[in-house]
């Protein structure tokens, strides 16, 4: 089985109408290039991404805080309830190979944190001025950037194990 490139769309759930367009451009741009969008699967940034990448005919997955899946905003194709709260934010930057943010309050503020941590690495697009941000100028641009980098972190990741023994031969 072919496993895609995953990448974390991430930013405020009361977003500005300029946070939207390029949340909803980023999520479109993704799906273009066969990348499955991850998000918190509600409003805001997470509904704009998912607009653009289900426009283009794209995978999406939205990582609930709470326990009701319909929940999840209309462009959703996968919605995963946790029940954890915020603790979901973890869940949705681990899920990825790369994040991209776009804005920012302080739940994202806390998934560029644990990406940072964890050695996710993160495209901003007018977000928080952290070291070991990569700074995009525009949509396209974090695109193309989150791609390359997701696409590197992959390369040096071995794949994940099946849980099946391997065949001895």
């Amino acid at each position: 089985m072919a496993v895609g490139t995953y990448v974390a769309v991430v930013g405020p759930g009361d977003a500005s109408a300029e946070q939207i367009a390029a949340a909803e451009a980023v999520g479109q741009g993704l799906a273009e290039h066969g990348a499955t969008v991850v998000c918190g699967g509600l409003g805001g940034v997470m509904a704009a991404a998912c607009r653009g990448a289900a426009a283009a005919g794209g995978m999406t997955v939205g990582i609930l805080p709470g326990s009701d899946r319909a929940a999840a905003n209309h462009w959703v194709s996968v919605a995963i309830a946790t029940g954890l709260g915020e603790l979901r934010n973890g869940l949705v930057v681990r899920a990825a190979d790369a994040v991209v943010a776009v804005g920012g309050a302080y739940g994202t503020l806390s998934e560029l944190a644990l990406a940072l941590k964890t050695g996710v690495p993160i495209v901003g697009l007018h977000t928080w001025d952290i070291e070991g941000i990569e700074p995009a100028a525009s949509p396209a641009e974090a695109v193309e950037r989150a791609l390359e980098v997701a696409r590197a972190r992959r390369a040096l990741s071995p794949p994940a194990s099946s849980g099946r023994p391997a065949s001895v031969g």
